[in-house]
């Protein structure tokens, strides 16, 4: 059966932040995801973290300015010493609270565009190098254009090739379900293409990203695949609950998974 963990920026979010660590352990799920640890203490969020006796699997690099859609700069030449500091920042931030992988944003940009494709990979090996002591696994996610149209980074192929560039065995693909559905669909073909590649999944049911059984994806079916395949880590629960987290967790306790 696969592992799960909690987006609690959009889980649990009828509680207070550092309260909603003990809800995910107390809905039978082990570990956490954070979209922006950086609203909050590190040193009070790995505490909290002990004390429900829960992993953090992940959490994102700092965004510049969110409200205005400026999610990231890896991808941005012109901003390669502020990609450096929030990059230490996120290492910094991970190491303090023991969270195993970041997502490291690579912003808006152009995907055919040559030098920005060159800033990425070369922000990826110096960070990979950074990130290497530490263990802390650094993770390269597509988002699709319907959410972040003018995103850099957009499909799983184009991720691939950015990895086989960096050439690091600590940057992985994570592989989001409900991204890759809206890009190119196919998601068994995907998955099982990939899996060697992957370092993180997560999941949410397009087309509004709510739980699964709500929405179009056959999420018995694909996480199933997950358990088959032998992926070994928690596959990330990043959705938006159509009505409450706990109604939102029932279809897995339904179908076996919690």
């Amino acid at each position: 059966m696969p592992r799960f963990d909690a987006n609690i920026d959009l889980l649990f979010t009828e509680r207070p932040f550092l309260s909603r660590f003990q809800a995910a352990r107390d809905a039978g799920i082990d570990a956490v995801e954070i979209l922006v640890p950086y609203a909050h203490d590190a040193n009070e969020i790995a505490s909290a973290a002990r004390t429900a006796n829960v992993e953090i699997a992940l959490i994102n690099t700092p965004m510049p300015d969110a409200e205005s859609g400026d999610i990231g700069c890896a991808a941005q030449p012109d901003r390669r010493e502020e990609f450096e500091r929030l990059m230490a920042q996120a290492l910094e931030t991970a190491t303090t609270i023991g969270a195993a992988g970041i997502h490291v944003m690579a912003g808006h940009g152009n995907a055919g565009d040559k030098v920005a494709n060159d800033c990425l990979v070369a922000n990826l090996k110096q960070a990979a190098i950074e990130a290497g002591p530490s263990g802390i696994r650094l993770m390269l996610e597509p988002l699709n254009t319907v959410d972040r149209p003018g995103y850099f980074l957009t499909t799983n192929d184009h991720a691939c090739r950015l990895l086989d560039r960096i050439g690091a065995a600590n940057v992985r693909l994570q592989f989001d379900a409900y991204h890759t559905q809206i890009m190119t669909g196919d998601l068994t073909r995907a998955f099982r293409d990939l899996f060697d590649r992957i370092g993180h999944v997560q999941i949410a049911n397009p087309p509004d990203r709510h739980e699964p059984g709500v929405g179009e994806v056959d999420f018995d079916w694909f996480l199933r695949l997950v358990d088959t395949m032998g992926y070994p880590g928690p596959v990330g629960l990043e959705y938006t609950p159509s009505t409450t987290t706990e109604a939102s967790l029932a279809w897995f306790r339904d179908h076996g998974f919690l």
